[in-house]
């Protein structure tokens, strides 16, 4: 918003009144942007990065371009707050044809999404959106590298955590050049020495 109002060469607060004014117009006035929405994304959106208020908003999105590959999602609301009552009260506030038209609601993790979801839109099929797909794999396979690695490596990391060991370990490394100093070595005896072993042919 401020290169907007430095584009423009007027103040923050004239730039954002203009913004706000003009999204009130194009997207929140439009009586059809709800039209032909059959696929539905929500999520939580960091949108006040104040200690004051409220932080969070609950985001609405149309992905039925997404799904019938004609094009990005749009958005379709937005709403202040992030919970089950949140999502619910929007979804109860929607014309219930346009409730039956859902088919598919796709959201995080969230159990109340989930929750407002079945009881709002009982024909609507929720899943999971492709980006906590790939986030909650991507966990699972951090956990399954950790918990292997820790089974090839156990003893290790045992010493690792025993500085009693470590210490005995190191005294008995630095120990080993004197233990093979001070050892006999058997030497190949020589040729005279083999010599005089032979029996005498006389």
């Amino acid at each position: 918003m401020a290169r907007i109002a430095q584009a423009l060469a007027v103040s923050w607060n004239t730039a954002n009144t203009a913004v706000l004014g003009e999204g009130q117009r194009a997207l929140i006035n439009d009586p059809a942007r709800f039209e032909g929405v059959r696929v539905i994304g929500v999520d939580e959106h960091v949108w006040r990065h104040t200690p004051y208020g409220d932080k969070y908003v609950t985001v609405i999105l149309d992905l039925t371009p997404i799904r019938d590959r004609s094009g990005p999602s749009r958005l379709l609301d937005m709403v202040p707050g992030r919970s089950k009552k949140v999502f619910k009260t929007w979804l109860a506030s929607q014309p219930s044809i346009w409730r039956e038209s859902i088919e598919i609601v796709a959201m995080d993790g969230f159990t109340g999404f989930k929750s407002a979801a079945a009881e709002e839109l009982p024909g609507a099929r929720a899943v999971m959106d492709p980006f906590h797909v790939v986030r909650l794999a991507g966990h699972a396979l951090d956990e399954c590298r950790r918990r292997i690695q820790q089974q090839l490596h156990h003893r290790l990391l045992a010493l690792l955590h025993d500085p009693r060991r470590l210490l005995q370990l190191a005294r008995d490394v630095r120990g080993l050049p004197a233990a093979r100093a001070q050892a006999p070595t058997r030497r190949a005896p020589s040729a005279a020495a083999r010599a005089s072993s032979k029996p005498s042919t006389r």
